[in-house]
């Protein structure tokens, strides 16, 4: 592939970004001309997106500072259907309120990593409800339905996976990859769109908006994808034993978020500082060389970088902090995840168990039970042997409980 001119592709490639795209040619040129607004969608299906997002995020960021327009799209009309790309089966249908509060909760998400305004490279944000809820039925399918080929449809990932797993596709999710083609089409018109960006489980969706906004507005447009991310033991980005890593701090909590980043597997550091950071290659491969324990100052600094981008310097020291004294000093930093039980459900006691259920540690008293079998539970530092220890208030007299799931999983419990 030749040398990209542009800095946004440039970079993209150098970092790791790239899958696929459409018209490499043709984006590099439109891309050195002048700022290029440029779009990902996103659909409200959850008061937060979570890290699974953070590839897309990066790159609009990546794309306003090498001096383009990104363009935030918030599904408020899409999420209405469900996107059946990568799903199994259909998504639950939220009502107007529903993803009113979801599309409040993500926009959070946005302020700290582009910023928005009017000028050429300010970002901005738009909400694909404000043209999709006001279309007529026929007039859209005869104006727009007779570019889309069922054959060609049928043919890509998002359909085609469902139906050879034989689980149910409706007619509503097939309409799905035509409303997000209008969507390229409306942005192209409106804003001068000029590039889709996506994962890679979007690729049949983008190839449709170029098709149709070719077809209908005579523009050439663009789309790029990234690879679909995965951690190095297998699995989907976002995701953890104990639930989806959000990125608003009010679902997840700046601790939480920075110990996520500590835990990063050996074998993941580079990619992820590459990906998730905006720290120079160079230092990045001089970390990347480190070997042993010194690989876990790459880790924090992994960490550190992630959490400042996501929710400032301040909260990210303040966590780093708390690691520090809860690891190292054997302490129980402030910033650790807390529970309070009130001295009315206290009682005169609480087990063991019910305190490692109710802190989030285990997810059921079996689990917890399982925990403290296998040694990996502790109560203020000492180990936890019998599953039917009891907790009275005098346990709480010095303070919160710190409880501990092995090495590093903390959380506080608190009498009020």
């Amino acid at each position: 592939m030749a040398t990209h001119k542009s800095e946004f592709l440039q970079i993209l490639e150098a970092r790791g970004f790239i899958q696929d795209c459409t018209d490499y040619e043709g984006l590099d040129a439109a891309l050195t001309s002048g700022a290029a607004p440029a779009y990902i969608g996103f659909d409200c299906t959850a008061p937060s997106l979570h890290v699974g997002s953070l590839v897309q995020i990066m790159m609009l960021r990546w794309l306003q500072k090498t001096g383009h327009k990104p363009i935030v799209l918030m599904g408020g009309g899409t999420t209405k259907i469900g996107d059946p790309s990568g799903k199994d089966e259909a998504r639950k249908l939220l009502d107007a309120q529903g993803i009113a509060e979801n599309m409040a909760g993500i926009r959070k998400v946005f302020a700290n990593y582009v910023d928005f305004g009017d000028g050429s490279a300010d970002a901005m944000m738009a909400d694909n409800d404000e043209w999709l809820s006001g279309l007529n039925y026929i007039e859209f399918l005869r104006d727009y339905g007779r570019h889309f080929s069922i054959n060609r449809m049928l043919t890509f990932d998002s359909v085609k996976l469902r139906l050879e797993r034989e689980q149910p596709l409706s007619f509503l999710e097939f309409n799905y990859m035509l409303l997000q083609a209008y969507d390229f089409l409306e942005l192209n018109r409106r804003y001068g769109c000029r590039l889709q960006m996506g994962g890679s489980d979007q690729w049949g969706n983008i190839v449709n908006g170029i098709d149709l906004t070719r077809r209908v507005g005579g523009a050439e447009v663009y789309g790029l994808t990234t690879p679909l991310l995965t951690t190095a033991g297998g699995a989907k980005m976002g995701k953890t034993a104990s639930g989806a890593v959000w990125l608003n701090a009010e679902m997840l909590s700046p601790y939480q978020f920075w110990q996520y980043w500590r835990n990063t597997a050996d074998a993941d550091v580079a990619k992820f500082l590459k990906l998730f950071t905006e720290l120079p290659l160079e230092e990045i491969a001089r970390l990347a060389t480190l070997q042993g324990a010194e690989i876990n100052d790459a880790k924090i600094t992994l960490a550190n970088e992630v959490t400042t981008l996501a929710h400032g310097a301040e909260a990210a020291a303040a966590a780093a902090a708390t690691a520090r004294e809860t690891f190292e000093a054997g302490g129980a930093g402030a910033d650790l995840p807390t529970v309070e039980i009130s001295a009315g459900d206290l009682g005169d006691g609480i087990s063991v168990v019910q305190l490692f259920v109710q802190t989030g540690l285990a997810k059921s008293g079996k689990e917890a039970k399982r925990l403290i079998g296998e040694g990996g539970a502790r109560v203020n530092d000492a180990s936890v042997t019998d599953v039917g220890a009891m907790y009275g208030p005098a346990a709480f007299d010095e303070g919160p409980l710190k409880l501990s799931a092995g090495k590093k999983r903390h959380a506080l419990a608190k009498l009020v």
